[in-house]
């Protein structure tokens, strides 16, 4: 089976290219929304949309942005984390939550967050002594961090209720059940595998320590804390009415998010949207479209303004800092000695 398996990689390598297959299936993902979304939206009331929006109460929206704080004060963990395992947890909590915080507030919004936040985080880290590998490796085991987190949620959350991954992938249910047993299997071996031995990835300059058992499991907690607070940020945009229980609409925002993410489109506009759409069709459509409306306001473009402001003030301050430590250049004192000897060379020029 292995052997099998190693086939068709090399085989979809050297024919097609991973790169070219991870762009048809971005803009597959993307065709797709779009198609869903005009069949969606193409009879909507604009104006019952706003009437929607004014009767939000505000306490939903207060608590929505409570979660959503707390959403991206767990995301600063990502780095923490990230920073410790590689080796600089020298680095104080301010500069880890300052990177994490603006990073991942531009790459949700930007697109492309493994290159977009990448550049973030090089731009900070870079002037507290990292190189571009020490940033990539950061990079990855945040990425790790995201990735344990997404599939212990999905794991646990398809296998409790397999009906809420069926609304988006429209696969019978015992067939969901069996993937989330299967991810959550594939998790376990993971967590054994780092627990029994020190596990190390790469080759060269470019290598890795992966976080031990114990390690693994903090890391899968901030996913689970960051993906729990999202999920409940959309929960309380949700309309009161029908109710359809936390942990159903949980799997199918995460299932969309990743589903966003896949498709690289900046904040994945349109794909996560239209999974959100198709799979809460128990809603009323523009009352469900306020919400998405309202959720992409207080995740996405506030803290995208904020972090904006954060690093133009930070680009600001290092520009105004740099000449007032360069300061003037120093004066050399020149000695009698050394002055008459000066005299000596230049005479010796002139004949």
């Amino acid at each position: 089976m292995l052997s099998l398996l190693r086939k068709i990689e090399r085989f979809f390598r050297n024919t097609i290219g991973w790169n070219r297959i991870g762009m048809m299936l971005s803009l597959g993902i993307i065709a797709v929304a779009a198609v869903v979304l005009y069949r969606t939206l193409r009879d909507t009331d604009v104006r019952e949309v706003v009437a929607a929006l004014k009767a939000t109460k505000l306490h939903q929206i207060a608590l929505a942005s409570a979660f959503v704080v707390i959403g991206y004060a767990s995301l600063t963990f990502y780095d923490l984390f990230a920073l410790r395992t590689v080796g600089f947890g020298w680095l104080p909590y301010r500069i880890a939550a300052l990177t994490g915080f603006t990073s991942y507030s531009i790459g949700h919004n930007v697109g492309a967050s493994a290159f977009s936040g990448g550049a973030v985080r090089y731009r900070i880290y870079s002037s507290h002594g990292l190189s571009a590998v020490d940033v990539a490796k950061v990079c990855f085991v945040a990425g790790l961090t995201f990735w344990l987190g997404n599939a212990t949620v999905l794991g646990l959350g398809v296998l409790y209720v397999p009906l809420a991954a069926s609304a988006i992938d429209q696969l019978p249910i015992w067939l969901n059940r069996t993937i989330a047993v299967g991810i959550l299997a594939a998790l376990g071996s993971y967590i054994a595998w780092v627990s029994s031995a020190p596990r190390v990835i790469g080759k060269g300059g470019w290598q890795v320590q992966l976080p031990g058992g114990f390690s693994t499991l903090i890391q899968i907690s901030i996913g689970i804390l960051d993906l729990s607070c999202c999920a409940l940020a959309m929960y309380m945009l949700l309309p009161d009415e029908p109710n359809i229980g936390f942990v159903y609409m949980a799997v199918i925002f995460v299932t969309a998010t990743m589903l966003g993410f896949a498709s690289h489109a900046p904040g994945g506009l349109g794909v996560f949207d239209a999974a959100m759409l198709v799979a809460l069709w128990q809603y009323d459509k523009e009352e469900l479209l306020a919400g998405l409306l309202l959720f992409r306001l207080l995740y996405y473009l506030c803290p995208f303004v904020v972090a904006l402001a954060i690093l133009g003030a930070r680009e600001i301050a290092l520009g105004m800092r740099a000449p007032q430590e360069q300061g003037e250049p120093e004066k050399i004192e020149v000695t009698a000695p050394i002055r008459s000897e000066i005299e000596v060379i230049e005479k010796t020029d002139a004949g």
